[in-house]
């Protein structure tokens, strides 16, 4: 039992015996039906109704003509289709006033069909720019598939905006390619290695690069760390990192080791930090392009998911590629960090996060006993509280 081939066979029966149903399916195209003979026939129909075919303007019964001339029209374009099977069709139709609902139970399964394919196009090219180090072309079939998704929402009749599902489909984790993936993880241990190494580097990426943007987890949390202390305005270095790390437990739960550390840290910390974190920013924009695919080929896949659902599941799904595309342009569109300027640089925190910092890095005196406690209100001198940078 296949319900969507039995409504496309009820949509074209019901055509059959009455052509006035035509006026009924305009939003429906030949295209939303699966098999190749019920696209040339459905075509076929129209084409005899925008010629003029007597049948449409008679009154009465339908001439047989009007079947016998849509089957020759379809037969110029598709192959295998008889004047039986088209009585098969008319068999098929329940009723033939019926034909607008069958045309949508047509146009729900073009749409997850249809969705499906544009998502594993979407899938391939991620990949295949992965390889070739590489976005234009992962960004361009984001665009299409996001411009197919409001087409298709407009011929459905709903709005379309990302609406997020009350259960994420499962999905695959992507793997980055192994031709790319020693690649990757060279360059962004090299980056951290810059980060530690060269003061102000921090600067010039902490704008758009986020710890997501890390293929290898462990890099991801110590770019988090470095994170950290640039935001309280705190020294970076080898030993202010291990610090960090360790007080987010990394060490306590072996997310980090010691070799692992040493290797990243002992490195050479000598490059471009900018360059290097638009590097890593490629590879994350195709991998989340690629894991937004998947995402959406699944909400595709699943048949008990209605059109308007789908489609505004599946805009959900392309948000975090939409997020990383937006800080993918503004690491491009930044000045150069050589250009003179009188003002400060941005990488240098402010004067008031720097005192906040060395007031949190400065032990505090012994408290005084009770009985000498004053009672009066704190001096301006007294320690602000710390902000929760948690």
């Amino acid at each position: 039992m296949n319900p969507l081939l039995e409504a496309e066979q009820a949509v074209l029966g019901a055509v059959l015996l009455d052509p006035g149903q035509l006026s009924h399916l305009e939003w429906l195209a030949p295209d939303h039906f699966y098999r190749p003979v019920h696209q040339a026939l459905f075509a076929a129909l129209r084409d005899l109704r925008d010629d003029g075919h007597p049948a449409v303007k008679g009154e009465g019964r339908v001439p047989l003509s009007w079947v016998t001339d849509a089957v020759a029209e379809a037969g110029l374009h598709v192959r295998g289709l008889t004047a039986s099977y088209a009585h098969l069709l008319v068999s098929a139709c329940p009723r033939p006033a019926h034909a607008p609902v069958y045309g949508r139970m047509v146009l729900e399964g073009a749409i997850h069909r249809t969705v499906t394919q544009h998502a594993i196009r979407l899938h391939q090219e991620a990949r295949a720019n992965a390889l070739r180090g590489k976005v234009e072309g992962a960004l361009h079939y984001a665009d299409v598939l996001a411009g197919v998704l409001a087409d298709l929402a407009r011929r459905w009749g709903t709005e379309p905006r990302p609406v997020a599902p009350a259960v994420r489909p499962a999905v695959i984790p992507y793997a980055v390619p192994p031709a790319q993936a020693d690649q990757v993880a060279e360059d962004e241990a090299f980056l951290l290695a810059v980060l530690v190494e060269r003061p102000g580097a921090m600067g010039e990426v902490v704008g758009w690069l986020r710890p997501g943007d890390f293929a290898d987890p462990v890099h991801g949390q110590l770019y988090r760390c470095l994170g950290a202390l640039h935001h309280r305005g705190e020294p970076l270095d080898r030993l202010t990192l291990l610090w960090e790390a360790q007080r987010r437990g990394l060490l306590a739960d072996g997310t980090l080791t010691q070799d692992r550390f040493a290797v990243i840290c002992d490195g050479v910390g000598v490059g471009d930090a900018e360059w290097l974190g638009r590097q890593v920013m490629r590879s994350s924009l195709t991998r989340i392009a690629a894991v937004s695919a998947r995402a959406v080929r699944a909400l595709a896949e699943d048949e008990a998911l209605a059109p308007g659902q789908l489609i505004n599941h599946a805009l959900h799904a392309l948000g975090p590629l939409d997020e990383v595309r937006t800080r993918w342009h503004t690491a491009h569109g930044r000045p150069g960090s050589g250009t003179p300027s009188s003002t400060p640089a941005p990488s240098v925190p402010p004067t008031a996060r720097v005192q906040a910092a060395l007031t949190r890095s400065t032990p505090r005196a012994a408290p005084s006993s009770p009985d000498r406690l004053s009672p009066g209100p704190p001096t301006a001198s007294a320690r602000p509280p710390s902000r929760n940078h948690g």
